[in-house]
């Protein structure tokens, strides 16, 4: 197998595995995979039907990497400033304690936030639980669609 070959496989490998590690773009090193297996080939395998679906999902990837979390904080019921505070919090926290850390600071700052501004427990749990669920959803969703890019471009590669 061409050295190239062997690049575009390691980076959507790497795709699958910044799907799970915070602060590592899995969708788009699942879309410079591709890209580049496919630029290694002359642009003849995959065809570019399966290019374009491909590097739509990496892109539905980063979306949802970058969007996910706070969407279920809004379904939830969180307002931005408790959004904002989550992030900000969870990142830092990231930073201290890894992504236990992270998950931890973003329900405690949710809950903290809601029910500093409603002083109601029961509704502050809640806005907490969707946020938390909300986040670790779209790290489920982002290894199964980086995986299945992994897949695809693997069943390309060897068959």
């Amino acid at each position: 197998m061409e050295p190239l070959t062997w690049l575009a496989l390691v980076l959507v490998a790497l795709g699958v595995l910044g799907a799970v590690l915070p602060l590592v773009p899995g969708g788009l090193l699942s879309v410079v995979g591709v890209l580049v297996y496919w630029w290694s080939t002359g642009y003849a395998e995959p065809s570019v039907l399966l290019v374009a679906v491909l590097v739509g999902v990496g892109l539905l990837t980063m979306l949802v990497d970058y969007f996910g979390g706070a969407i279920a904080a809004r379904a939830g019921g969180a307002s931005a400033l408790t959004t904002a505070a989550a992030v900000l919090v969870g990142l830092v926290l990231l930073l201290v304690a890894g992504p236990i850390g992270f998950v931890l600071g973003l329900a405690a700052t949710v809950f903290a936030v809601e029910f500093a501004q409603h002083a109601d427990a029961e509704a502050g749990l809640r806005v907490a639980l969707y946020s938390t669920v909300g986040v670790l959803a779209s790290t489920v969703v982002q290894v199964a669609l980086t995986g299945a890019v992994f897949v695809a471009l693997a069943l390309v590669v060897w068959l």
